[in-house]
């Protein structure tokens, strides 16, 4: 089975402390399913269409754990608490065997 990662780029951070709230209640919802951070931050070049934006990759044991995390009532919960403070770009892709 192959492994499946969240990519999210942060567009804006609308409000830094909703940002923080959330990322206190977010990982246990993640490492629930199985989630590993790979990456958090901002990047440290950029090239192309590149943009200079925080972005997060989250390594899962399946697209099914990705999904499970992100649907589960844990991380909804974090999801309510970070509101409209960040706009942002997420997606659910699945590794190459």
């Amino acid at each position: 089975m192959a492994k499946a990662y969240w990519i999210a780029f942060y567009k804006s951070i609308k409000n830094p402390d909703a940002l923080a709230a959330y990322a206190k209640l977010a990982p246990a919802a993640i490492q629930a399913q199985g989630g590993k951070f790979l990456v958090r931050g901002m990047p440290a070049k950029t090239y192309e269409l590149g943009l200079a934006q925080r972005a997060v990759v989250i390594e899962f044991p399946s697209v099914e754990n990705a999904i499970a995390a992100h649907d589960s009532p844990a991380y909804q919960e974090a999801l309510k608490v970070l509101g409209d403070g960040v706009e942002r770009d997420m997606r659910i892709i699945e590794g190459v065997a």
